[in-house]
């Protein structure tokens, strides 16, 4: 069998573009994730393969001095955390912790607005899964004192909290479940993809044991790169460490992350500690942006008021005008895209997420104009 590869085929992979930039975007993944100059600059400089050792080369990543001092006293201190660590990312962290702390058939309670891969790594990890279920439309809000029945009822070997979700972002009260895992003696991890980096939030000040963050969905870095959070108590099941090479950490495979995205994350990171202070303007843009959408007849689901930049909404009136549009569903998409819009998923008109953070009041106007101007350009034709 021939397998030659000729230049020529591989010359489309070569120019590739996002066909996004300078667009106002609103994707919830991303949002958190635009990079700073700085992370800008030093993604280009540590661009080339293990660049990150050239800072010291023949060490592990997390032993070179400059990285070992920004996880030891500053990325430790950001999560309220005794030790902290860099992840592949979110899920990879999440299962580790599953891993390393569990046995297989062992039972975790997880909160019903959970992401998809707080289950896949559950069934990696060959867990059984209880769920406590959200309250449903509208709100779909998670009550943390439910979860202290099922505590009591399967014994579980560990519980998480999504704190928000990924589809609502809905912040249940994560300190109160502290408070009930305390009781209970139950170790307990807060998956905090994205609120760690976007919002001010403290492992110790919420009574976790764990946490994990995300640096490209919310902390102003390339990706994929996590961090992870824990008590010092952890340290010896979760960093343990080979019996053939006592350097190596067994559920990190020696050593998890180890590129680019380690630069980008630490030349962000003054930034991002000065954004998080100012939360509050990111929730009262929300809010904003929340009310104007309403007014042209969407409705926003999950908590009122709001308290998170991720939001869910219906969109009636925009799925009607789909259904008589010659582009159908992709409708919204290219409207919003000719107005210098991206972000909401190409097909969705019924419901959709986004996200408001980072984004100037004035260009959270715009977005709400162009969905003004699109409605009433189609509602009657």
């Amino acid at each position: 069998m021939d397998i030659k590869l000729q230049k020529s085929e591989l010359q489309r992979f070569e120019n590739l573009h996002r066909y996004s930039t300078g667009y106002i975007n609103l994707n919830p993944i991303q949002r958190g994730g635009v990079l700073t100059p700085e992370a800008r600059e030093a993604l280009i400089e540590f661009a080339d393969g293990y660049s990150i050792y050239d800072l010291s080369p023949g060490l592990e990543v997390d032993e070179i001095p400059l990285v070992k001092e920004f996880i030891s006293e500053h990325l430790s201190k950001f999560l309220g955390a005794d030790i902290a660590k860099f992840t592949l990312g979110a899920r990879e962290g999440i299962f580790n912790i599953m891993h390393s702390i569990t046995k297989p058939g062992d039972t975790i309670i997880v909160d019903g607005n959970r992401h998809y891969t707080t289950i896949t790594a559950a069934e990696r990890a060959k867990l059984r899964v209880v769920e406590v279920p959200n309250s449903g439309k509208p709100e779909y809000r998670i009550n943390v004192e439910d979860y202290e029945d099922l505590i009591k009822n399967h014994k579980p070997a560990m519980i998480l909290l999504t704190y928000p979700d990924g589809s609502y972002g809905n912040l249940p009260d994560a300190k109160k479940l502290g408070e009930i895992a305390k009781e209970y003696q139950v170790p307990y991890l807060v998956n905090g993809a994205y609120s760690v980096g976007r919002m001010p939030i403290s492992m110790e000040a919420i009574g976790a044991d764990f946490i994990i963050g995300s640096g490209h969905k919310s902390m102003a870095s390339s990706g994929p790169i996590g961090v992870l959070g824990m008590n010092k108590k952890w340290e010896k099941i979760v960093l343990r460490k080979s019996k053939r090479y006592p350097q190596k950490e067994v559920e990190f495979l020696g050593c998890e992350l180890r590129g680019t995205a380690i630069a980008t994350l630490m030349a962000a990171f003054p930034t991002v500690v000065e954004r998080v202070e100012k939360w509050a303007d990111e929730v009262e843009k929300a809010r904003y942006f929340s009310r104007e959408l309403e007014r042209l007849g969407l409705k926003q689901l999950g908590e009122k008021p709001h308290n998170h930049d991720l939001m869910f909404f219906e969109a009636p009136v925009l799925y009607e005008i789909s259904k008589r549009h010659k582009k159908g569903r992709f409708f919204l998409y290219k409207e919003l895209k000719k107005r210098g819009i991206v972000g909401i998923k190409p097909g969705l008109t019924k419901n959709f997420k986004l996200s408001t953070y980072g984004l100037k009041k004035q260009e959270l106007k715009v977005v709400v104009d162009a969905f003004k101007d699109v409605i009433e350009k189609y509602k009657t034709s």
